[in-house]
C-alpha cells in the first residue's frame, strides 16, 4: 500500500512539475488556472492539452501548451521555423470563427519556455481517440483509453468536418492544407472541430473571382513540424506542386478511411523518399482495390473512393459531401438540428422538442448526456420554451446515474423549480416527482423540490391543486416523515377547508386516505380524525370521503381506533353523518356497515376487558377467602385464659401452625362462607392473630367432646329458665338480666337464636365477659342460661347426622339427646362453668360482626351454629386442657378432623 501511495505521489509530483515548468511565467497563467494534462493534438501531436478555468468567471477552458524544450535538438534556424509555423497556425485559428472550427478563448501567449493559448473545453484529439497516444501523460487517461466511437458520432463528426471545409472553401476561400487526425479536436460535448492552420493557403484572387491557391514545393530537409503530414496529402501537392479545395477533399477521404480503420491511413509514406512513395501511391490509387475499403460502410464506400481519386475534378466538393445519404441518419440529423437551434424561432423549436422524446431512446447515452443535454438546458433561459424542454431533460435524467444527475442536470434544474409561470412547469414536475425525490439529495429536496409541491397545493389554479393531490400518494413513501407531518398534511387540510371546489375537497380527502399508512397512529387519531369533524360540507362525495378515512384508519392493521375514541368521538360523528338526507341507500348502507363493524369491535374489546377484570377480581376474592385462620381458632382454641384476640390477662400465647385443607374441604368452606355472606349486614373489624397456649401432647377425642357439649346444651335447653330477648345492636351486661322476660332467646341451636348476619361478633382485646371476650347482642348470653328456662322442647339434631363418617354406625343425634330433666333440677356441671362472670370486666358489647380468621364470613354459621368459639369456651381447669388453657397440638387436631369429616 505504501509503495502504491509513493508511486502515485511521484507521478503527481512529476506531472505537476512538468506543467509548472512548461507554463510558469507564461501570461496565460495570469487569467487562467491550469489543471492536469488531459490530451495532445496539433501538428505532430506537439501541443499538450490541459484543463483549466478562468479565474474571474470560473469558466472552464482548455489550455494548449507547446514546450520549447521539444525542439532543443534542432538548430536555431529550424527551431525558429517550427515556432513561427506553430504561431502562424494559432493566429489563423484565432481569426476564424465558425461552429466547426475550434473556438479560441484566449490568444496565443509566448514566454521563454513555451507557447500557450486557451480554447473551449476539450476532451481529446481524434488521433488520441483512435489510439495514437503520443505526448500523453503516463499512464494514459482511462477515459481516452476506453473511448469508443458510436456510429452516430462518427457520421455526425465526418459531417461536421465536411461543413467546416465547406466554410473554409466557400466562405473564406482557404485551403486547410493539413487536414489529418491530429488536427481534428473533440470538444467536451463530443463535437468534432478543426484546428492546425499552420499550412493553410488563402486564395490570391479577389473574392468574386475563381479562387487560386499557390502551393509551396515540398522541402524534405525541413523539420517534420514545418511540413504537413504527407500521409494525408493529395498526390498533386507533392508531384505537381499544386493544390486547391479538392486537395482538402482528398485529405477528407483519407480521414474517413482512418476513422473506419482504427486510425490507419490509406498508404504508409516513406518520408525519406517522399517523391518515390507518392509515385507508387499514384499507381495504386488509379487501380484502387475494393479490399482496401472493405471496412468502410457500404453506403459511403463509393464516396470515399471518389474522394481518393487521382483526378481532382472527380472528387466531390464539401457542399456535395454534406448532402450525401450517409449523413441522413436520424441521430446525425438530430445533432445537426441542435447545432442550428440558434437560427430557429420558438415555433420551430417547440415542434422539434415535442418530437424529441421519440428520438432520444435511439441515441447512445454519451451522445445524449454530453451533446443533447447541454443544448436543452441552455433553453431554460427562455421561459416560453421550458414546458417543451423540461420533459426531455427529465427523460434524460431517468437514464442517468444519481451522480450524473447531481453533477450535470440538477444545477440547471434548481432555478426552474422556483418558476411558477407558465403553470405547465408545475404539472411536468409533479408528474415526475418520483424521479426527483429518488435522485435529488435530501438537502435539495427540502430546499427546492418540496417547496414546489407546497406552492402547487396553494396555487390558485384548481387544475394544479387537483393534479398535485392526485400525484402526492404516488410518491408519499419517498417524503420524510417530519416534512409530511409538519408541512404537507397541514397544506392538504387547508386546501380542503378553504377551497370552494368540490373536486379539490374530495381529492384532499382521498389523498389523506391514501397516505394514512405512512403516518403515525396517534398522529392520525389526534390530528386527522378531529379534522374530519371540522369539514362543513355535506355533499355525498365529501361524506363518503370522510367515511373512507374512518374506514381506512379503523381497518388498517398499523393504525386502528381505540374503543374509547370510537365511543366518544368516531361513532357519534359517523352516526350523525349517516342520517344526512343527501345520502342515497347504498351510501347509507356503507355508513351502517362501518358503524356496525366499529360497534362489534368495541363490544368485543370492552367485553374482553371486563371479563379479564372480573377474572382478576374473582381470583383476588378467592385468594382472600382462602386466607383462613388457624384451625384451632375455628374449633375453640380460645379458653377462659386465652381469648379470640389472642390475649388473656396480659399474657400472649404462641401462634399455632395453620393446617393445609384438601380441595373438597376448601370447596365446602367456600359454600358455607357464601351462605354466611348473605346474612352479614355490617362491616367487619380487622382481627388480631390468636396466640393460644402451647397445646398438650395428650390426644383428644374431638368427636366425644363435641357430642358431650351438644348433650349438655340439650339438657340446658330443658332445664334453664327463660331469658330476656336481646335487642340487636344493643349493649347488655354480663350479669344475669333482671329485665322482665318478654321474649325468648335461642339456646344456641334453636333456629330463633339471635345470631347476626355477620357471624360471630368480635371486638379488639379488652376486659370483658369470660376472660376478656366481648360479645354482641347476636351472641348467646350464657350468663342468662344459669336461670331456669321454661322451654321443654326437645332439639332436632338430625341436621348433624352428616358429620359422621360412613364407616361408623349411623345413630341420629335425636337418639343421643339426654332425657328431659325434671323441673327444679340443677343444671349440669358443664353449664356451671359459665356462671362466674367478672363484673369489673363488664364491657359494652359491640354490634360490629367480624369473620373468623379475618375472612369475610364465619365458618358454617348457618349450617352449624356450634362452631362459635363462645359455645366451646371452657374453664381453665377443665379436663383435657393444658395449663395454658389452649387446645392440643394441631397435629392431633388434624387427626380429629380426619375422623370428623372423613
Amino acid at each position: 500500500m505504501e509503495s502504491m501511495l509513493n508511486k502515485l505521489k511521484s507521478t503527481v509530483t512529476k506531472v505537476t512539475a512538468d506543467m509548472t515548468s512548461a507554463v510558469m511565467g507564461n501570461p496565460v497563467t495570469r487569467e487562467f488556472e491550469v489543471g492536469r494534462h488531459i490530451a495532445s493534438g496539433g501538428p505532430g501531436m506537439c501541443w499538450r492539452i490541459y484543463n483549466g478555468t478562468k479565474k474571474s468567471t470560473k469558466q472552464e477552458v482548455a489550455v494548449f501548451v507547446f514546450d520549447k524544450k521539444m525542439v532543443d535538438k534542432y538548430q536555431k534556424f529550424d527551431k525558429d521555423q517550427i515556432i513561427e509555423s506553430l504561431k502562424r497556425g494559432v493566429q489563423q485559428l484565432t481569426r476564424l470563427r465558425h461552429p466547426r472550427l475550434l473556438t479560441v478563448q484566449h490568444p496565443l501567449e509566448e514566454s521563454r519556455d513555451c507557447l500557450a493559448f486557451c480554447t473551449e473545453p476539450v476532451f481529446a484529439s481524434l488521433s488520441n481517440v483512435l489510439g495514437q497516444w503520443d505526448n500523453l501523460p503516463s499512464p494514459v487517461p482511462t477515459d481516452i483509453k476506453d473511448y469508443k466511437l458510436y456510429d452516430v458520432e462518427t457520421k455526425y463528426g465526418l459531417l461536421q468536418i465536411s461543413e467546416g471545409l465547406s466554410f473554409l472553401h466557400s466562405g473564406v476561400k482557404m485551403v486547410h492544407g493539413n487536414l489529418c487526425l491530429e488536427n481534428v479536436i473533440l470538444n467536451k460535448s463530443g463535437a468534432w472541430k478543426i484546428m492546425g492552420f499552420d499550412f493553410s493557403i488563402s486564395s490570391t484572387n479577389p473574392s468574386d473571382a475563381e479562387p487560386k491557391y499557390s502551393c509551396k514545393e515540398w522541402e524534405p530537409n525541413l523539420p517534420p513540424l514545418c511540413l504537413p503530414n504527407p500521409e494525408y496529402l493529395a498526390p498533386e501537392y507533392i508531384l505537381s506542386v499544386s493544390c486547391d479545395a479538392a486537395s482538402d477533399m482528398y485529405s477528407l477521404g483519407v480521414v474517413m478511411h482512418a476513422v473506419f480503420n482504427e486510425g490507419k491511413p490509406v498508404f504508409q509514406v516513406n518520408k525519406h523518399d517522399i517523391f518515390k512513395s507518392f509515385s507508387r501511391q499514384l499507381d495504386q490509387l488509379s487501380r484502387l482495390s475494393p479490399t482496401m475499403l472493405n471496412k468502410i460502410p457500404e453506403e459511403v464506400r463509393e464516396h470515399v473512393k471518389m474522394l481518393l481519386s487521382v483526378t481532382p475534378n472527380v472528387r466531390p466538393d464539401a457542399d456535395q459531401m454534406t448532402k450525401i445519404p450517409f449523413f441522413d441518419d436520424v441521430g446525425a440529423v438530430t445533432l445537426a438540428y441542435f447545432d442550428s437551434l440558434f437560427q430557429r424561432d420558438n415555433l420551430q423549436k417547440s415542434q422539434f422538442y415535442k418530437n424529441l422524446p421519440k428520438v432520444l431512446p435511439k441515441l447512445p447515452k454519451r451522445v445524449v448526456v454530453y451533446r443533447i443535454l447541454p443544448a436543452l438546458t441552455s433553453e431554460f433561459l427562455n421561459p416560453d420554451m421550458v414546458p417543451f424542454v423540461l420533459p426531455n431533460v427529465l427523460l434524460i435524467a431517468e437514464e442517468c446515474t444519481k451522480d450524473e444527475y447531481v453533477r450535470l442536470i440538477l444545477p440547471d434544474l434548481t432555478p426552474v423549480f422556483k418558476q411558477q409561470e407558465p403553470v405547465q412547469i408545475l404539472l411536468i414536475f409533479l408528474q415526475k416527482m418520483d424521479l426527483l425525490l429518488t435522485k435529488t439529495p435530501p438537502e435539495d429536496i427540502k430546499n427546492s423540490v418540496l417547496p414546489m409541491v407546497y406552492r402547487a397545493l396553494e396555487a390558485p389554479s384548481i387544475q394544479i391543486q387537483e393534479l398535485c393531490l392526485n400525484i402526492i400518494p404516488t410518491f408519499a413513501n419517498l417524503i420524510e416523515y417530519p416534512s409530511m407531518k409538519n408541512a404537507l398534511i397541514p397544506r392538504i387540510k387547508s386546501a380542503c377547508l378553504q377551497t370552494s371546489s368540490l373536486a379539490v375537497r374530495v381529492n384532499s380527502l382521498v389523498c389523506l386516505g391514501k397516505i394514512l399508512e405512512y403516518l403515525d397512529k396517534w398522529y392520525v387519531i389526534d390530528e386527522i380524525l378531529p379534522f374530519l369533524q371540522q369539514i362543513p360540507s355535506r355533499e355525498p362525495a365529501v361524506l363518503m370521503g370522510v367515511l373512507g378515512i374512518y374506514k381506512c384508519t379503523f381497518s388498517h392493521k398499523k393504525l386502528g381506533i381505540p374503543k374509547e375514541h370510537l365511543a366518544a368521538k368516531s361513532l357519534p360523528h359517523l352516526v350523525s353523518l349517516s342520517i344526512d338526507n343527501n345520502l342515497n341507500l347504498n351510501q347509507f348502507n356503507s355508513f351502517m356497515a362501518v358503524i356496525k363493524d366499529m360497534l362489534t369491535r368495541m363490544e368485543a374489546e370492552h367485553k374482553t376487558k371486563l371479563e379479564q377484570l372480573h377474572s382478576m377480581q374473582e381470583q383476588q376474592r378467592y385468594q382472600s377467602n382462602h386466607s383462613l385462620p388457624p384451625i384451632d381458632d375455628v374449633f375453640g382454641g380460645s379458653s377462659g385464659s386465652a381469648g379470640v384476640n389472642g390475649k388473656a390477662n396480659g399474657n400472649s400465647a404462641p401462634q399455632l401452625n395453620r393446617m393445609s385443607l384438601t380441595l373438597e374441604e376448601k370447596q365446602r368452606l367456600a359454600k358455607e362462607q357464601e351462605q354466611a355472606a348473605k346474612l352479614r349486614n355490617q362491616p367487619a373489624l380487622a382481627p388480631q392473630s390468636i396466640k393460644p397456649a402451647t397445646p398438650s401432647t395428650q390426644a383428644k377425642d374431638l368427636t366425644s367432646c363435641l357430642l358431650n357439649n351438644m348433650t349438655s346444651l340439650g339438657s340446658l335447653s330443658l332445664t334453664s329458665p327463660p331469658r330476656p330477648g336481646l335487642i340487636q345492636g344493643s349493649t347488655i351486661s354480663a350479669y344475669p338480666s333482671t329485665t322482665p322476660m318478654g321474649s325468648m332467646v335461642s339456646n344456641g341451636y334453636n333456629p330463633t337464636m339471635g345470631f347476626q348476619t355477620g357471624g360471630l361478633g368480635m371486638r379488639p382485646p379488652g376486659p370483658g365477659l369470660y376472660g376478656g371476650m366481648a360479645t354482641t347482642t347476636s351472641t348467646p348470653n350464657f350468663g342468662a342460661l344459669t336461670h331456669n328456662q321454661g322451654s321443654t322442647n326437645t332439639p332436632d339434631m338430625s341436621a348433624l347426622d352428616s358429620l359422621f363418617t360412613s364407616n361408623k354406625p349411623k345413630v341420629s343425634l335425636n337418639q343421643m339427646a339426654p332425657p328431659k330433666p325434671t323441673p327444679g333440677t340443677t343444671a349440669t356441671p358443664w353449664l356451671n362453668q359459665f356462671g362466674s362472670a367478672q363484673p369489673s370486666q363488664t364491657a359494652p358489647m359491640q354490634g360490629t360482626p367480624l369473620a373468623m380468621g379475618g375472612g369475610t364470613s364465619g365458618f358454617g354459621m348457618q349450617a352449624n351454629p356450634f362452631f362459635s368459639p363462645q359455645n366451646f369456651s371452657q374453664p381453665t381447669a377443665a379436663p383435657g386442657m393444658n395449663a395454658g388453657g389452649g387446645l392440643r397440638h394441631s397435629s392431633s387436631v388434624n387427626n380429629d378432623l380426619k375422623d370428623l369429616f372423613g
